[in-house]
């Protein structure tokens, strides 16, 4: 208990809110018990419960506007153990004075924000982050209100999957379009866009134009990246991967569930690599993957795997990727040249 007789001070507009000031205080001051403190135990908790795959079913968690590594990492952690989602990370901003930025009279700087969150060594590819916050206008209140990058995110997500499938790049002038969005908090260079995009943060973009949100390709913000937070190379370090193998995941689990508990026959590892093989064709059919294999039978199920009451299985895919960068020559040709 802490502060009052609920454990908030009421008198603490942070503390009231549980805001990430408050995370950052319980961090900050040995006092407040730091790992332990009355916020970050709260959002420990909250996550702790969203983790159970039995209990809760989520392709996406996030907390908005929580940044401290001692809440984003316990995130990342759980939908780790899950490997059926996906963590959609706020990272720490920093001003020019080197400080964390913890309001809004506080100006975020690029260059220290990713420097901040590359000492992290933060990696997964079950989680994404985004920068920087942006401005939308409050639905109820009907006023322009600052908020946190992976808010307008989940939009760009929603319309990436009505307008195509998981497994496509939600990023892009098409399904990247955050419609909801006014501008945003910081406007990006081409310099800092890199400096982003290299500590693998994607960067929300405003073009110039004639209007903010919408699709269309004259103005407007956009998600300009789909990194996931792995370091090292490979196609789990893009989002539309990992969101493809989550969505493979999620669809051959409910295929597994309906033959457990039959016999552990031949004939059963035939039964289930027919009902997993359809899945793949649709997905390839769908511009998700270029080539597939799934391979359940007795090669894969060896007779110890029988006597421990188990099957076991091997599905091979070779996903699609998506364009991120255009190399263009213009050749300068005389007249008469033919071309």
């Amino acid at each position: 208990m802490q502060g009052g007789f609920d454990g908030t001070n009421i008198f603490d507009k942070d503390e009231a809110e549980i805001n990430n000031a408050a995370v950052v205080a319980d961090m900050d001051n040995v006092s407040r018990g730091r790992n332990n403190g009355p916020n970050v135990m709260a959002y420990r908790k909250a996550i702790q419960l969203m983790q159970s795959t039995t209990e809760v079913d989520v392709q996406l968690l996030l907390v908005p506007g929580i940044r401290h590594p001692a809440v984003t990492d316990t995130l990342i952690a759980a939908v780790e153990e899950r490997f059926d989602a996906l963590a959609i990370i706020d990272i720490e901003q920093i001003d020019g004075n080197g400080d964390n930025v913890v309001g809004d009279d506080q100006q975020p700087v690029v260059n220290a924000s990713a420097d901040q969150f590359a000492g992290r060594l933060a990696d997964s590819s079950f989680a994404a982050a985004y920068f920087p916050d942006v401005v939308m206008t409050d639905p109820t209140t009907k006023t322009n209100v600052v908020v946190p990058p992976s808010v307008a995110v989940l939009g760009a997500l929603a319309l990436n999957d009505k307008l195509a499938q998981p497994w496509f790049a939600p990023a892009g002038m098409t399904r990247g379009s955050l419609q909801t969005t006014l501008e945003t908090r910081v406007k990006l260079s081409k310099n800092d866009m890199d400096a982003l995009y290299n500590v693998n943060v994607n960067p929300l973009v405003a073009f110039p134009g004639n209007g903010t949100g919408g699709t269309a390709p004259t103005g407007g913000v956009v998600v300009w990246g789909q990194k996931t937070l792995q370091a090292s190379a490979s196609a789990l370090d893009r989002v539309n991967v990992r969101r493809l193998l989550i969505n493979l995941r999620r669809q051959v689990r409910d295929v597994a569930q309906t033959i457990m508990f039959e016999p552990n026959r031949e004939a059963t590892l035939a039964r289930f690599q027919n009902a997993v093989t359809p899945i793949l064709q649709r997905v390839q059919k769908l511009s998700g993957i270029e080539k597939y294999k799934v391979q359940i039978d007795t090669t894969t199920t060896t007779q110890a795997d029988i006597l421990n009451n188990s099957i076991r299985g091997k599905i091979y895919i070779v996903p699609l990727r998506a364009i991120e960068f255009v190399s263009l020559d213009f050749v300068v040709s005389n007249p008469g040249s033919g071309v």
